[in-house]
């Protein structure tokens, strides 16, 4: 006759295939993987929202000089220069992340970017900007990964 079950005997296999499925999530997913996407994520949003703001390649509509004068207040700084340099920030940064190159000054620049939207434009959208400071701050500690321009230029 087989011993009773005790909890720490059903726990084991448990325990064991936890740890086998974390093994291999970590040898799957790897450093250079988890920068590559948080690049790749967070320089699409801030990439995207810059189009929005411009008609060609880099001409800034009357919209958004609308925005920055209504909606996107800044103290200190006039709209029609908020304006540009938010614009050409969006579209300047998210480059730099998307070939991973100066990857930690670019997500810095970024990162204090929306603090600004979080403090003086969209207070109540934290969530949102929680989750971008999630991939920023992941650049800003471990810089561009492996498939990076950095790493090629010795820039890590």
């Amino acid at each position: 006759m087989e011993p009773p079950l005790t909890l720490e005997a059903t726990a084991r296999p448990r325990t064991t295939l936890y740890t086998r499925a974390a093994d291999l999530a970590s040898r799957l997913i790897s450093d250079s993987l988890l920068a590559l996407v948080a690049r790749l994520s967070i320089a699409a949003i801030f990439f995207l929202s810059g189009r929005t703001k411009v008609s060609g390649w880099l001409h800034i509509k009357d919209s958004t000089y609308v925005l920055f004068q209504e909606e996107y207040r800044l103290p200190l700084v006039p709209p029609d220069l908020a304006a540009h340099l938010a614009t050409y920030a969006e579209h300047f940064f998210p480059l730099l992340l998307v070939l991973g190159l100066f990857t930690r000054g670019a997500a810095l620049a970024l990162l204090g970017m929306t603090a600004v939207i979080e403090i003086f434009v969209y207070p109540d959208a934290w969530p949102t900007h929680l989750s971008w400071a999630g991939l920023l701050l992941l650049l800003v500690a471990r810089g561009g990964g492996a498939w990076s321009l950095d790493r090629r230029l010795g820039l890590h």
